[in-house]
């Protein structure tokens, strides 16, 4: 007797627990639930993408600064911060006028049509 109320209780709670597992797993695939696993997935790769960009824009900015020290590129006070200036010399050099320059000479003329006729 003891042993027909022992398997009698054993099936009633193996029943009890199969159900209300079934029971979770059906509600994790109703239309709602997976719309918001769906939307759970997307923030989280959203924040993931956002973290890989700010990890490529501070090695960006670190090999900018790497690449600025090597060729002797300074800041300058008066510009903003994301501009960078020749060192002195090299500057004048730079923005010097140059002799073989055409287009300086080719302003100083005047195009006149009538002279094709």
């Amino acid at each position: 007797m003891f042993r027909r109320a022992f398997w009698f209780t054993a099936g009633a709670a193996a029943g009890v627990w199969a159900t209300t597992k079934v029971n979770r797993q059906l509600k994790k695939l109703t239309p709602e639930s997976l719309a918001a696993q769906a939307a759970d997935k997307a923030v989280e790769a959203g924040h993931r993408l956002k973290d890989f960009a700010l990890d490529v824009k501070a090695g960006m900015t670190q090999r900018e600064d790497e690449l600025n020290d090597v060729l002797g590129l300074t800041q300058d006070p008066d510009r903003p911060d994301n501009v960078t200036a020749l060192p002195g010399q090299r500057r004048l050099r730079a923005i010097a006028h140059d002799p073989h320059d055409q287009t300086t000479h080719r302003s100083k003329l005047s195009y006149n049509r009538n002279e094709d006729h």
